[in-house]
């Protein structure tokens, strides 16, 4: 039976892909700050084992690594958060240092400690966003964030070939989770949990490098990535007004 570990496992697409994975016979590591939402999802499955750390914490991930009783053949880094800043005169240290950790810096705490855990011919997924495809207003804390996840990933494919290791990374548009539902502007083409983890599912069952959904919304993403800047920039001004 193979594993899985998953963080950020006990909402949104975390818990929707532990659950799906659990479903499709993997044993799961369901990782989480939230203990009892942790036992809650355990109690949904027995294939589901729970892990409680806070990837922001370096000596709880390394702790957490300790734990693990055997290698995993799929890693999929998930856990995230997203805040925004509203005035750039204003410019918000706090947050985009809070946003950098969660999103980025963490993402090097588990690479150290659970990277070395994946099985020969094994996975690792990174979670990025639809957003890096083109810059955003208020987004600059959050896509830096993630634009750095994407580089990351695209080096570490290259080095980690002569290991047998693939990567994946995840560019979403909308998905409802606790975090999008925060937003109060319009999300278009928005898609439920449990259809992102069904994508993510079959596509990294593919082996797919990257990975974005719904296509209808990312592909014109991707299309207006390639007007010119000033144009966007233009349209991104409307947008701010």
């Amino acid at each position: 039976m193979q594993t899985v570990l998953i963080t950020g496992a006990t909402s949104g697409i975390g818990e929707a892909l532990a659950l799906l994975y659990a479903r499709q016979d993997w044993n799961v590591i369901a990782c989480g700050r939230n203990q009892q939402k942790l036992t809650a999802l355990t109690q949904m499955d027995s294939k589901i084992s729970p892990l409680s750390f806070d990837v922001t914490q370096q000596g709880e991930v390394a702790g957490a690594a300790q734990q693990l009783t055997r290698d995993i053949d799929l890693l999929i880094l998930n856990a995230g958060d997203c805040e925004y800043i509203d005035n750039p005169l204003e410019f918000d240290s706090s947050l985009f240092e809070r946003i950098i950790k969660v999103n980025l810096i963490s993402i090097g705490y588990c690479l150290e400690y659970f990277l070395k855990r994946i099985k020969k011919g094994g996975r690792l997924v990174l979670m990025s966003s639809s957003a890096t495809y083109l810059p955003l207003p208020r987004a600059g804390a959050y896509g830096a964030s993630k634009c750095a996840i994407n580089y990351l990933a695209n080096t570490l494919r290259i080095e980690l070939c002569k290991f047998d290791i693939g990567v994946s990374l995840i560019c979403p548009g909308f998905v409802k989770t606790p975090l999008t539902d925060k937003n109060e502007f319009a999300m278009p083409l928005r898609v439920e949990p449990d259809h992102a983890a069904r994508i993510i599912y079959f596509d990294l069952e593919s082996g797919e490098d990257e990975i974005h959904f719904p296509q209808a919304f990312t592909s014109i993403m991707k299309f207006l990535s390639l007007l010119p800047v000033r144009v966007w920039r233009k349209i991104a001004s409307l947008m701010n007004r």
